[in-house]
């Protein structure tokens, strides 16, 4: 089994000199401890002192200098594209006071599948696009007790 040491963010490094991936939706992508199994065979663990978000993209960091890419797994998902700037705020508001996880995507907002919450922004004269991709939401505000980004 290798330990992971590090993480290195989307965008920080060469996908192509990945030596696996591991495929993981966005609840199994904010944790602590995982053990995981990626798609070529290769065994891993981390143990960090607080929980971490893993993006899509990302690259784990393995103690012998691979690098095992994490891959979002496609959830159901609807976009949320809003008449105006002021609807978007006050759309974001109401999801943001239900304690919904958002992923902001240019001038759209993404959640998971809810037909309640579907039905509130069609109410607020938002358009809803169903769609299956990768979910990113936005990491909560930290906090002495939050979620870190990196470990």
């Amino acid at each position: 089994m290798h330990r992971v040491i590090d993480i290195k963010r989307a965008g920080q490094w060469s996908a192509a000199s990945a030596t696996d991936r591991v495929i993981l939706d966005a609840g199994d992508r904010n944790r602590r401890r995982a053990v995981l199994s990626g798609e070529r065979g290769t065994a891993l663990m981390f143990d960090w002192p607080r929980p971490v978000i893993l993006r899509n993209g990302d690259g784990l960091v393995l103690e012998d200098g691979g690098i095992v890419q994490v891959i979002g797994e496609p959830e159901p998902l609807v976009e949320i594209a809003a008449r105006s700037a002021l609807a978007m705020v006050q759309l974001a508001w109401h999801l943001g006071n239900r304690h919904t996880d958002v992923q902001i995507c240019g001038e759209c907002l993404r959640i998971r599948r809810d037909h309640v919450l579907e039905q509130m922004a069609e109410g607020l004269g938002a358009s809803i696009t169903p769609l299956m991709a990768p979910f990113d939401p936005e990491a909560a505000a930290p906090s002495e007790h939050g979620v870190e980004r990196s470990p």
